[in-house]
């Protein structure tokens, strides 16, 4: 594997992690009643790359599943996510 491939999936491996920590560091947060983690940043997360991580992070944690944005949102970015890398990869690719 080359440099140039190993770089973006470590990076989606890191956000993905990222993504699934926050959604069970903000539940754990809600059921305390502590500062939260704000829905902008979840999203943000989920946007860099970590929708997966986010939408597993809700579901394992049952985290913000009654909110249609985030039950609803977060498999459509990762549906986006995965369209895009097989587009860009099929370009790159030369197939």
């Amino acid at each position: 594997m080359e440099i140039l491939q190993i770089i973006p999936i470590g990076y989606l491996v890191i956000i993905n992690l990222i993504g699934f920590a926050v959604m069970g560091i903000d539940k754990k947060r809600a059921i305390r009643g502590a500062w939260r983690i704000s829905e902008a940043s979840l999203f943000l997360t989920a946007f860099l790359g970590g929708a997966l991580g986010c939408t597993l992070g809700m579901r394992h944690f049952r985290h913000k599943t009654k909110h249609w944005y985030f039950k609803y949102g977060m498999p459509a970015i990762f549906a986006v996510q995965v369209f895009l890398a097989f587009y860009i990869y099929t370009l790159f690719s030369g197939t």
